[in-house]
């Protein structure tokens, strides 16, 4: 972990690279050297059937959650969630000039007792690495 789900409106497609929105923001979580490189996951899902505010056509949103494994303080939390947040804020820059577009973030963390996983990316990097070195 982190795993991002971002919904997204789906008149973006046209103006924004979601992919590259991932990508950076992919990016940001690994510079926060919070969470371990084979845990992170970012994805875009558009949302065909949306009513936003007043729904005016030009309405737009971007809405992220992230979810994250447990073992960090809230102090390590929000300095994360305010680093990645800050990257979606810098990729839709202008459009946040605009009256019409709305981007939210949350962070939740899972508990460890209900989640269950299997990353064979973990030992592949690890392999990697230490070939590398």
């Amino acid at each position: 972990m982190p795993h991002v789900s971002i919904q997204y409106s789906p008149q973006l497609d046209d103006s924004h690279d979601m992919g590259a929105l991932c990508h950076a923001l992919n990016e940001a979580i690994v510079e926060t050297k919070l969470f371990p490189l084979a845990g992170i996951r970012v994805r875009a899902f558009r949302a065909d059937h949306e009513s936003v505010a007043d729904r005016h056509p030009s309405n737009a949103f971007v809405a992220m959650q992230v979810y994250i494994g447990q073992g960090r303080t809230l102090a390590e939390q929000q300095r994360a969630g305010a680093h990645i947040y800050a990257a979606a804020e810098a990729f839709f820059a202008e459009r946040l000039g605009d009256a019409y577009f709305m981007l939210s973030m949350e962070i939740f963390e899972n508990n460890a007792a209900l989640s269950w996983k299997r990353n064979t990316v973990h030992p592949r990097l690890k392999d990697e690495n230490k070939s590398s070195h």
